[in-house]
């Protein structure tokens, strides 16, 4: 049965924003063995469309995004949209009963899925779907932007924390 995490770097005023902040070494590293190690990738329309990124080789490329690449292609992945008539490669659309294709995601994959886009991670945990929450604190205040939770905070219980690198702070939340 897949497991399924919303995870995503946040700032300490509780927003997301990939053009803001990106990783430093030690957390991209963190972000390709995470990708190489995955089940696969469930995302929002928003963010598949900038995750699309990798799909195509850019010769400014160092080692290290070339490895992310090629783990992100490899990895299945799901789209949920209402708007999309088509995804790329080695991924699947998902519209309709969103819920009931979650579901049988869950149980058809065995590993983690992460989920992508804190819309999504808010529907799918108002349904009781989503597992863990992962919350890469990072010392930046962006002070406006789009919030990690998309909606009212869950109730949630500390499970696990861990310092990645020297400025991300890794919080592993599970539903209380």
């Amino acid at each position: 049965m897949a497991k399924l995490v919303f995870g995503m770097n946040q700032s300490l005023d509780g927003y997301v924003d990939h053009m803001a902040f990106a990783p430093g070494e030690a957390l991209f590293r963190h972000y390709i063995e995470q990708a190489q190690s995955q089940a696969g990738s469930l995302y929002g329309r928003g963010l598949y469309e900038l995750m699309r990124y990798w799909d195509d080789d850019d010769p400014t490329w160092d080692a290290a995004r070339r490895e992310f690449a090629e783990a992100w292609r490899r990895q299945p992945k799901w789209v949920v949209s209402s708007t999309l008539t088509s995804v790329g490669p080695n991924a699947t659309l998902i519209s309709g009963d969103v819920e009931a294709a979650v579901r049988k995601l869950k149980a058809e994959v065995d590993g983690e899925v992460q989920v992508g886009g804190p819309v999504l991670a808010r529907s799918l945990g108002d349904l009781g779907l989503i597992d863990a929450y992962r919350i890469y604190l990072r010392p930046f205040v962006l002070g406006a932007g789009t919030p990690f939770f998309a909606g009212p905070r869950p109730p949630l219980r500390l499970v696990a924390q861990e310092l990645i690198g020297e400025d991300a702070l890794r919080l592993t939340y599970v539903p209380a």
